[in-house]
């Protein structure tokens, strides 16, 4: 599906879907454009070679999709790969999407095979407000990557109440899957990072780099993304970092129980340790033990036992193990 918004002075923006003779846009000095392809058919594909005329090897990596960012500078237009990330609480966790975006003199090409929320955003901000064509096509170039790097903070947000949840538990009764959890999320800010570092470089480059079709007023707007970028990277770190705390708290307090019962398991060993060496001794298969015949010998066994474990539970409270 191709959905197309074109700026034009005397009109504002006007929608079109399906294949329009893009070369015409492309020529035209007088009006601005967003091209949108989602999930295109091989017929509209084509148009990316046919009007469009990007390079073979920037077509190859659209339809390849890469597994990281990137920037291209073809001179006449560039190319940038940028992910979009989401997550699900209790699912898959953290996965990413990829948007293909081309920035031209007059207009924008986005390319992607699944919905992206950040482009709906985008879409209904065009429909009611037509500046975000107007100001040209650098400008509609950073409302999308703006749009992106502020679903991020959703994403994160996501994230963070999973933390949080998840240090609740540790503190309170974490059951045996919470290791799991924490390695989960800490897998997912690991890879969260690996994704951002190189779009937040890319958007410093947009914003310090003497990119032709990036106009100095559009730069001072690609700072503002760049920073914000910037917080979600440090916002990550954050994330992980308490995790890293929360896991030690974790093992710290595991541990800290297994000492317990093992102290309390050890105490009433010791305590009733009289008992087992009067059981033993009284045990043994001897004729001649006097307490044998003594009618009073099963009392005197049960007072000696009773007196041996008081006085075990004495020492063991003088010397503070209880």
């Amino acid at each position: 599906m191709i959905i197309t918004h074109v700026y034009q002075p005397d009109r504002g923006i006007v929608r079109r879907e399906g294949i329009e003779p893009f070369d015409d846009l492309i020529r035209s000095t007088n009006q601005f454009f967003w091209v949108d392809f989602y999930d295109p058919t091989d017929e509209e594909s084509y148009v990316l070679k046919a009007d469009f005329n990007f390079h073979p090897l920037a077509i190859e990596d659209v339809i390849a999709e890469l597994p990281g960012p990137k920037v291209d500078d073809y001179g006449q237009y560039l190319f940038v790969v940028f992910k979009i990330a989401d997550y699900q609480s209790g699912g898959d966790g953290l996965s990413f999407r990829e948007i293909d975006i081309f920035l031209l003199r007059n207009g924008v090409v986005t390319i992607h095979y699944d919905s992206i929320k950040p482009l709906d955003a985008v879409t209904r901000r065009c429909q009611s407000d037509e500046r975000v064509l107007s100001r040209g096509a650098d400008f509609m170039f950073h409302t999308i990557l703006d749009h992106i790097v502020d679903h991020y903070d959703h994403t994160l947000e996501q994230i963070e109440d999973e933390v949080d949840l998840v240090e609740d538990e540790i503190f309170q009764d974490p059951d045996a899957e919470i290791t799991k959890r924490v390695f989960n999320l800490k897998r997912d800010l690991s890879q969260l990072k690996r994704i951002v570092t190189p779009q937040r470089e890319i958007l410093n480059r947009f914003a310090r780099d003497q990119f032709p079709l990036i106009g100095s007023q559009a730069r001072l707007y690609f700072r503002d993304v760049f920073d914000h970028m910037q917080r979600i990277t440090d916002l990550a770190d954050s994330l992980r970092d308490t995790l890293t705390a929360a896991l030690e708290v974790h093992y710290s307090t595991a541990q800290q129980r297994t000492n317990e019962t093992i102290k309390v398991l050890t105490i009433i060993a010791t305590v009733f340790l009289p008992v087992y060496l009067l059981t033993g001794i009284y045990g043994m298969n001897f004729d001649s033990m006097p307490e044998f015949a003594w009618k009073y010998g099963y009392l005197f066994f049960w007072g000696l036992a009773g007196l041996t474990t008081l006085a075990m539970l004495w020492f063991v409270k003088t010397r503070k193990w209880l």
